[in-house]
């Protein structure tokens, strides 16, 4: 049974998911916090909303592209936010290698919706061997 935590993530991701899936930057924007911290798949840093919008308009035009979320775990951190890990795993175009990598988000309740206000992405592929 899921708590009510997943139950807000799952369905923010639903919506995320979606938007990917047609490369709609405004509406994976309108997921963020006004005062979003963003790092996706290229080393620059983004801001709010506007800063979202402006990196999925400059990702490639792929054919199909969507995403999977795996391995989730959330945590309500305080009664207005909520913190997520997991693995997102991207398909851009048929019979390419997908994307694998770490995913953390902190969702925040703004103005009585709940928005990622912290989006990170990381290689799953170990930097350091231990």
């Amino acid at each position: 049974m899921q708590s009510p935590t997943d139950d807000i993530v799952s369905g923010i991701m639903g919506k995320w998911a979606a938007a990917f899936s047609q490369l709609e930057a405004k509406a994976l924007a309108s997921l963020y916090s006004r005062n979003a911290f963003f790092f996706g798949s290229n080393p620059n840093f983004y801001r709010g909303r506007d800063g979202v919008q402006t990196y999925f308009e400059a990702l490639p035009r792929w054919q199909s592209p969507y995403v999977e979320f795996t391995d989730v775990r959330t945590a309500q951190a305080a009664p207005d936010l909520i913190n997520v890990a997991g693995t997102a795993t991207f398909y851009v175009e048929e019979g390419a290698e997908p994307l694998v990598v770490k995913i953390t988000w902190v969702i925040v309740r703004e103005d009585g919706d709940w928005k990622i206000v912290s989006h990170h992405v990381s290689s799953k592929t170990p930097l350091i061997k231990q």
